[in-house]
């Protein structure tokens, strides 16, 4: 891959897949209006989020040349110069701030308040224990947001809930990656390392993981979703997230997995398999 697009981290984009949330548990995928802000969100959290890797990568070079992984990214190895990288990470800001002010839906505060917490978590925050997981949890909450009330969906609770306690379980996944694949050196390369421990995240993991099943299983149950959606069958899509969950833990523990979420999906069939069984039955279940 060309060092201008991998320095973009092309990868990570379906992180933004969260904006599609509400489409599909909104009923709302046969609507053109509200499918169309949905792409241009999608589109502009991708171009937002590139910036930010963009930013981040330039001010943490230095840095990055220590790290066992890092150090081959495009501005950490030098195959791609200072001013290039700036040019292109404002191209990707003023894109994306574009799509958020014109066709990604009616709220762009979402967007200004994405790049807003980036920009203090890269400042400081990101050196603050637990604080720093939240931050990044944070950042999918926005996106599941852009994708329901910034296109007149209306979220639900449950399914925030539920939301939240995924996208913690994943940053807490990544802190213990970062752990264990640094060892000794960890408060070297990432200082907030310094305040975690294995036993400390494998407790707030477990707390997570129970709690993005749990949330998840009492939305597909609630009064409220057999209502909207008309059926009880939902819940036959729980063993779906349950079987990702428990693989997540395993690639983590086992394989010396769980660092990068984007990655592991497309690395690893079983996790590949349980999102487009999810994905189907989901679909198969509200299309009746």
């Amino acid at each position: 891959m060309h060092p201008l697009i991998r320095l973009l981290r092309p990868h990570q984009w379906i992180k933004n897949g969260f904006v599609f949330v509400g489409l599909l548990f909104g009923h709302a995928w046969h609507d053109p209006g509200k499918a169309t802000m949905a792409l241009a969100a999608f589109a502009a959290f991708c171009l937002l989020a590139s910036a930010v890797y963009v930013m981040n990568d330039l001010a943490d070079r230095e840095q990055d040349r220590l790290h066992p992984d890092k150090r081959h990214r495009p501005l950490a190895s030098g195959a791609i110069g200072t001013g290039t990288a700036i040019a292109l990470g404002l191209a990707c800001l003023v894109g994306g701030l574009a799509l958020a002010f014109t066709v990604a839906g009616n709220a762009p505060w979402i967007f200004v308040a994405y790049l807003l917490l980036n920009a203090a978590y890269s400042a400081g925050l990101k050196h603050v224990v637990i604080l720093d997981v939240f931050i990044i949890a944070a950042g999918f909450m926005l996106r599941l947001l852009a994708g329901t009330v910034g296109i007149g969906i209306a979220p639900s609770h449950w399914l925030l809930l539920c939301g939240l306690m995924l996208t913690l379980f994943l940053g807490f996944a990544k802190r213990r990656a970062e752990l264990g694949a640094l060892m000794e050196n960890s408060g070297g390369h990432r200082r907030v390392l310094e305040h975690y421990s294995e036993a400390m995240l494998d407790q707030f993991l477990t707390m997570t993981a129970v709690g993005t099943v749990v949330t998840y299983s009492l939305y597909t149950v609630s009064t409220e979703t057999v209502v909207q959606h008309g059926t009880t069958r939902l819940m036959v899509t729980v063993p779906f997230v349950l079987y990702g969950v428990l693989r997540y833990l395993y690639l983590l523990h086992r394989r010396g997995g769980g660092g990068d979420p984007a990655r592991e999906l497309f690395r690893d069939g079983h996790l590949l398999a349980a999102l487009a069984g999810w994905l189907a039955t989901v679909l198969a279940v509200l299309a009746r």
